[in-house]
């Protein structure tokens, strides 16, 4: 875990850290991972590659930190998009257009991606990855199912299993396309109709209206 957490004593910190982010975010997220050179980064930061290698000394590192950035830059909008008090069908919907299309972005299969083949180089990327993005994300999903529970909305024995069988539905058809490299661009009728499933049969199993 300690590769994570390479800084150095420079001053200011904070404020250097987040322009190499920053600059790494936009390059990366134009040219993807492996066509992001250091040298772009560096230039787009505003900052030297010496500099930039004394924080992150390796792409994948500097990639995984932009990445949880993004998670971070998106917790307000997933806060918004799980409105607690919302219908189930809405709440889902809104939650699997969203999950959707992280995953299916670019950026999204650059991740996860590279935790895949980094794994054994460094082993913390994936799980400080999942700590900062699904799993709060998936906190939140338990959290709402509980108080649609509490209002007679849902009804689940098991809220963990519950929100991984939603985040599997919402992986269908689509996900392995793109894993296997079949197609890499989806409409919004296709990303439409993989949701709606997702809700539906999720409604099936868990909704109480029809029981």
């Amino acid at each position: 875990m300690g590769h994570m957490d390479i800084q150095t004593e420079t001053t200011p910190t904070g404020r250097k850290v987040s322009q190499v982010l920053e600059g790494a975010r936009t390059v990366f997220l134009r040219d993807g991972f492996e066509g992001a050179s250091v040298d772009d980064i560096a230039r787009q930061a505003g900052v030297s590659k010496a500099t930039l290698y004394n924080y992150f000394p390796d792409k994948r590192i500097l990639f995984m930190e932009v990445a949880k950035a993004e998670c971070v830059r998106q917790e307000t909008a997933t806060d918004e998009m799980i409105a607690m008090n919302a219908a189930p069908e809405k709440a889902l919907r809104t939650a699997a257009e969203r999950m959707m299309r992280l995953f299916l972005s670019p950026f999204g299969r650059n991740v996860f991606r590279i935790c895949v083949a980094e794994s054994d180089r460094f082993p913390g990327l994936g799980k400080e990855f999942w700590e900062s993005g699904p799993e709060l994300m998936r906190t939140k999903m338990i959290a709402y199912f509980r108080q649609a529970i509490d209002r007679g909305e849902l009804a689940i024995d098991d809220c963990d299993l519950a929100a991984d069988q939603f985040a599997e539905l919402c992986k269908a058809d689509l996900f392995p396309k793109l894993m296997f490299g079949i197609q890499d661009r989806f409409s919004d009728e296709e990303i439409a109709r993989v949701a709606d499933g997702a809700v539906a049969t999720f409604m099936a199993r868990y909704g109480t209206a029809q029981k």
